[in-house]
């Protein structure tokens, strides 16, 4: 018991994405497991994605959807979408799924309290040399965590979806990995968790890395042994490192349980990256 109550007190945050919000079994134990977290006295907070349903409800809708290199282009009626997905029925379901195995959780934006203050990203130059407005995406200026500290002392799990406001009060569009970096950094939270459709990062030798400093990671960046789309997840990472978070992990969400596995067994289920 006092190896489990070991993080009693601390802060989680869980980057909620992937095919653990597909799979309803995936779903069921991520919720339970968020439940157990809280219930020996780990103050959870859940930071979800939600790409793949927005594009569904984007064509079911009749807006087209652009990309460009990979990035969604969020026009005003993209955004109206997006925030009804995100904000309203991807939120409230997870709400309702981790309450009903005995959880309180409340759903929250980055708009609730102006918790979350964002500025639109900058005029993007494709690979091919196109200057291209992304429109109402933003990148996270400024966490206040005020709201979400009080819920979690009052016994809540606050579930937040990845939209920011700006300093006029419109919505912008938030990677959901980097909304959940920046606001484990306000939090100053023990663990920053990442929950993705690979099993961790792989080295060189194709190997896979149980555990890493920052120091490594960078130079594997640079060196072209992660790449594609973990070189993202990593850059996250390392930035919530350097913010003040003590450990990130990058796991593997298609394994049930995998958060529970990852903290309480000796070997883990992913890679951790730490302070070099």
């Amino acid at each position: 018991m006092p190896f489990i109550r070991r993080f009693q007190g601390r802060t989680f945050v869980i980057k909620y994405g992937g095919h653990a919000m597909v799979a309803p079994e995936l779903k069921e134990s991520f919720a339970k497991d968020v439940c157990l977290l809280k219930y020996i006295g780990i103050n959870v907070v859940v930071v979800h994605g939600g790409g793949p349903q927005i594009s569904t409800m984007l064509k079911q809708s009749g807006v087209q959807s652009r990309f460009v290199d990979g990035l969604r282009v969020t026009d005003d009626a993209s955004m109206e979408v997006v925030e009804m997905v995100l904000a309203g029925s991807i939120n409230q379901d997870i709400v309702s799924l981790i309450c009903r195995h005995g959880g309180r959780a409340v759903g929250l934006s980055g708009k609730d309290d102006g918790f979350v203050l964002a500025d639109r990203v900058a005029p993007y130059t494709t690979r091919d040399g196109e200057v291209v407005d992304l429109g109402r995406v933003g990148e996270v200026r400024h966490v206040t965590p005020d709201v979400v500290v009080e819920l979690t002392r009052a016994g809540f799990i606050p579930v937040i979806a990845p939209i920011g406001v700006d300093e006029h009060g419109a919505s912008l569009n938030l990677n959901a990995d980097t909304a959940a970096g920046k606001v484990a950094e306000a939090l100053r939270a023990e663990k920053l968790i990442l929950l993705t459709d690979v099993q961790g990062v792989r080295g060189a030798d194709g190997a896979f890395a149980s555990s890493l400093n920052s120091a490594t990671a960078r130079q594997w960046i640079a060196d072209r042994v992660i790449d594609g789309g973990m070189i993202p997840k990593v850059e996250c990472a390392l930035d919530a490192i350097a913010g003040g978070v003590r450990k990130v992990h990058i796991l593997d969400g298609r394994c049930a349980h995998a958060v529970l596995l990852e903290i309480f067994t000796n070997d883990g289920v992913g890679t951790e990256i730490v302070r070099a």
